[in-house]
């Protein structure tokens, strides 16, 4: 027994030492792997960021037909093939440069994108996502572009493809010939390109900041193929929303602006068409809100900022109007606004609620006005450089000053020779007013005002501001009846007889030099009997 268990004892002593040499041969083959590894890894990273750094140059060569630089890229194996670059700068062509472009096309302050390791042996290499941050685009003039515009393209080999572009904090800068134009900057706070290649539409999904009225819009669409000799020409499409824009940045403007619609075009010529919603819109001088609904069509350059308005269809409280024109930009200075306007039958304490801070307004009615409107460009309030030129007619006027209202309805009594039926509380009278006004500086101007209502036609001319603190008119009555018809009062009316001859004028039956002055809440009404009539002068 004792010698079998030496036996054993002797074969356990003769493994050990083979398994343990075994073990020490796994042990420096897994080292010599992984040194091996770390070798090959080394050499491709050491390969691969060159002829990636190639790669990315002359893609984008062959594509931009330009001179591209890129200071620096990154190569890591640890998941897959991961790629970082920063300082990328794509230049427009050579012809364009020596016309005076001198930022670069395209400029992108870093990226990144992964590719699994096999895709890096295959040509093109194909990569699904690459993030940018901070790219900037930066179109040269027209005239710098069209420099460039019959030369033949760089005839370069596409080696990536990637699905998808994911850009933040981006802006696009186009600039301009026109010494009196700023370049048009837009601010892209995100935006995703898909499918970007040279022939086809690229679908987007984009952000943009816009800073005047400041709110983010929210776009879906395609755009190009880009052109990029002449990016004017790159089509574009999609639709988009434009919510919670606070308009209190624009001087003299308040309200919360919400508009929605679609477009479709050349970036230098984009139809519009779309809906816009302000339900407290307001003007610093009245400073109360009033419900503005807008249904427009409109041109816009894409490459100036300049907006061309086809017939805009709104509504001002209860009040329907229309109207046309342009948005202009001007170098440093911002905007000329000019439009032509078409009011066919709306409320006038609509507009002059909005404009005038006198509560209630001074007068209902039903307003036709068809006006010129201008907007200078400054840093002023929007009222202040706003200005009217036009013409207006009036129906169914009534004051909401009962005092104010009582002399017009006792003025309409008397002119008929009804003066023992003129006293305060009479029924209110039918009366329209026709005239040719100007506004600008926060106060109406008023022409040829032609106030008509039974018995009587009142012709004034003067201002009234905006705040109703002050009324200056001067003019004439011209009354059916004579003055001595016109006094209740049997002895006054006498007395008048003898004066009936020298107001008896142009086949009126009193022809008489009237003034209004004073406030909103405290009219006077007088006789002008000094007054000259400036026509005959």
């Amino acid at each position: 027994m004792s010698t079998v268990r030496n036996d054993v004892a002797e074969g356990r002593a003769t493994q050990s030492p083979r398994k343990h040499k075994a073990w020490r041969w796994v042990i420096w083959i897994g080292l010599i792997a992984v040194l091996v590894l770390l070798v090959v890894g080394e050499v491709m990273l050491k390969r691969a960021e060159p002829i990636l750094k190639g790669r990315v140059i002359e893609t984008l060569s062959a594509r931009f037909n330009s001179r591209v630089e890129l200071d620096d890229l990154q190569v890591s194996l640890i998941k897959g093939l991961a790629v970082s670059g920063k300082g990328l700068r794509i230049y427009p062509p050579d012809d364009v440069v020596a016309a005076g472009a001198k930022d670069p096309l395209f400029s992108v302050r870093q990226f990144e994108f992964h590719a699994g390791l096999m895709r890096f042996f295959l040509k093109p290499t194909h990569v699904r996502t690459v993030h940018v941050q901070g790219l900037e685009i930066n179109i040269p003039p027209k005239s710098m572009r069209q420099q460039n515009a019959a030369k033949a393209r760089h005839q370069g080999k596409i080696e990536i493809v990637v699905d998808e572009f994911v850009c933040d904090d981006s802006r696009l800068v186009i600039g301009t010939d026109k010494p009196n134009r700023d370049p048009k900057i837009f601010e892209l706070s995100h935006i995703v390109l898909h499918d970007v290649g040279p022939n086809a539409p690229w679908p987007y999904d984009a952000k943009l900041t816009n800073a005047v009225p400041k709110g983010e819009i929210h776009a879906v669409g395609t755009f190009g193929p880009w052109d990029t000799e002449n990016p004017g020409i790159s089509t574009v499409t999609g639709k988009y929303t434009f919510q919670h824009a606070e308009l209190d940045p624009i001087k003299g403007i308040g309200g919360t602006l919400h508009s929605e619609g679609d477009f479709t075009g050349r970036l230098d010529r984009i139809e519009v068409h779309g809906v816009a919603d302000v339900p407290d819109f307001s003007l610093d001088t009245g400073n109360h809100p009033v419900p503005l609904h807008t249904q427009f069509s409109a041109i816009v350059d894409g490459t100036t900022g300049d907006t061309y308005l086809e017939p805009v269809e709104a509504t001002l409280g209860k009040s329907q109007f229309s109207c046309r024109g342009e948005v202009v930009n001007v170098k440093g200075q911002g905007h000329i606004i000019d439009l032509d306007v078409d009011v066919p039958a709306g409320r006038i304490q609509d507009f002059l609620r909005l404009a005038v801070k006198t509560e209630p307004v001074v007068m209902t009615g039903v307003l036709a006005m068809k006006t010129k409107l201008h907007i200078r460009p400054g840093k002023e309030s929007v009222t202040q450089k706003l200005q009217l030129h036009g013409e207006f007619a009036l129906q169914q006027m009534h004051f909401t000053n009962p005092e104010l209202q009582d002399k017009v309805d006792m003025l309409s009594l008397r002119a008929q020779g009804n003066p023992k039926e003129a006293k305060p509380g009479a029924e209110d009278v039918n009366s329209h007013m026709t005239g040719k006004f100007s506004m600008g500086d926060g106060k109406l101007t008023l022409q040829d005002l032609n106030y008509v209502l039974p018995g009587a036609t009142v012709q004034l001319a003067g201002v009234y501001t905006l705040d109703g603190k002050k009324f200056d008119f001067t003019g004439k009555v011209r009354t059916d009846a004579k003055l001595s018809q016109m006094v209740a009062s049997r002895w006054k009316s006498l007395g008048l007889k003898a004066v009936d001859p020298f107001f008896h004028k142009h086949g009126a039956g009193a022809e008489i030099p009237v003034k209004v002055t004073g406030t909103n809440t405290a009219p006077k009404f007088g006789l002008d009997i000094g007054h000259k009539d400036k026509k005959s002068e």
